[in-house]
């Protein structure tokens, strides 16, 4: 996945460098900019967003007036020296994100941009990003020699090569005091631990989900928002782990996307702890179909007996007579819901050849073309 691409130095030479191309749009950590069309708003590069390896972003001060636009190489302050990165948010919006998320220290105290990134820093950049597999696995080795109890998931070099992060999971509290001057001896760079959880690593590893799609946190999901089972019963889900549990072993991000429709869909639904009172039985929940407005009651209350379909309306107003001390003379299942749909073949008048070029020899070979082919020849004879 590696192509030229045009890095434009501080020397104004155009520079020829191997690096990932960068693609707006098609990256977990893109910006949406929604202020670029409008044009009373005066862009700004004052503070500017910068993006690096996995889901680590950071506002930094445009001390030097650069003109900065989405996608440039940035050398920016660290601690200690420099790192590499790529800017991701220019302008108003830098200040909106900001306020967004309530990070508003003082001018002074954000890191500054250095410079555009020249070709020097580039390539140490590029090499420092090829040593981050070969130090994690050679890591993992260090600690399971040392019998610590954890996993190092992912090693990332500042741009500067002086300074490694690795980013490891673990159930309990470990001291790695050891490991860390291990690992100082063995890679020659600082080194910083930073603990992450199941989700955060399954983000940065990735891989397909059932849906036969990639999964969503390696992809756009960046803050992660808890989930449990009572999303899963809003849903009408089964509560099965083996399939609510994603690969990182804890309960599907997706149970959250569809919840508020759920929700708002159930606000006015009657109660389901409510049996419903007839003069031949009495109906217990079962289950319901949401977006279809269905309940469905069994005339047992562990069981799946008997079960009737009923639309919400009439379950309220089974409900509100119920309230009155009456009883309702039938539950009156409704038929048109009782009968399952059929489903029909879209496509089962048309073939699959039929956008493709005529033959005309095989239209020639054809019973009903000879018997014109034949005709045709006995008049010209």
């Amino acid at each position: 996945m590696t192509d030229i691409e045009d890095i434009q130095g501080q020397s104004g030479d155009d520079i020829r460098m191997p690096d990932v191309t960068y693609k707006p749009g098609n990256n977990k950590l893109d910006s949406f900019n929604w202020l670029k069309d409008i044009s009373e708003i005066t862009d700004t590069n004052e503070f500017v967003e910068v993006r690096f390896k996995n889901t680590r972003k950071g506002f930094y001060r445009n001390v030097n007036g650069l003109r900065l636009e989405v996608g440039d190489v940035v050398a920016v302050e660290a601690s200690p020296g420099h790192d590499i990165g790529r800017v991701s948010m220019t302008g108003s919006l830098v200040i909106e994100q900001i306020k967004r998320l309530k990070v508003q220290p003082a001018p002074d105290d954000y890191r500054k941009i250095y410079r555009k990134a020249k070709s020097v820093d580039v390539q140490k950049w590029e090499e420092s990003k090829k040593l981050e597999l070969s130090t994690m696995l050679r890591s993992r080795q260090i600690s399971e020699d040392l019998k610590l109890n954890m996993k190092i998931g992912d090693v990332e070099y500042q741009g500067d090569k002086t300074k490694a992060i690795f980013y490891y999971i673990a159930d309990e509290r470990v001291d790695f005091r050891q490991l860390i001057k291990v690992l100082a001896d063995e890679f020659r760079v600082r080194i910083e631990m930073r603990q992450i959880g199941a989700r955060q690593e399954a983000g940065r590893i990735g891989g397909i989900g059932s849906c036969g799609r990639e999964l969503c946190c390696s992809t756009h999901i960046s803050n992660f928002v808890s989930v449990t089972t009572t999303h899963a019963k809003y849903q009408e889900l089964s509560l099965n782990p083996q399939k609510l549990a994603g690969q990182c072993s804890k309960l599907k991000c997706c149970l959250n996307f569809e919840l508020d429709c759920y929700v708002d869909a159930q606000k006015s639904f009657p109660s389901k702890e409510v049996p419903l009172e007839a003069l031949d039985c009495t109906a217990y929940f079962f289950k319901m179909e949401v977006h279809k407005g269905i309940y469905w009651y069994s005339t047992d209350r562990d069981s799946s007996a008997n079960l009737i379909a009923l639309p919400v309306q009439r379950v309220k107003e089974i409900i509100a007579i119920n309230r009155k001390g009456k009883k309702v003379d039938k539950l009156k299942p409704v038929e048109s819901w009782e009968t399952a749909p059929v489903s029909q073949d879209l496509l089962k008048n048309n073939s699959l050849t039929r956008f493709d070029a005529p033959d005309k020899k095989a239209r020639a070979d054809k019973p009903q073309n000879r018997r014109k082919n034949r005709k045709f020849n006995d008049k010209k004879t």
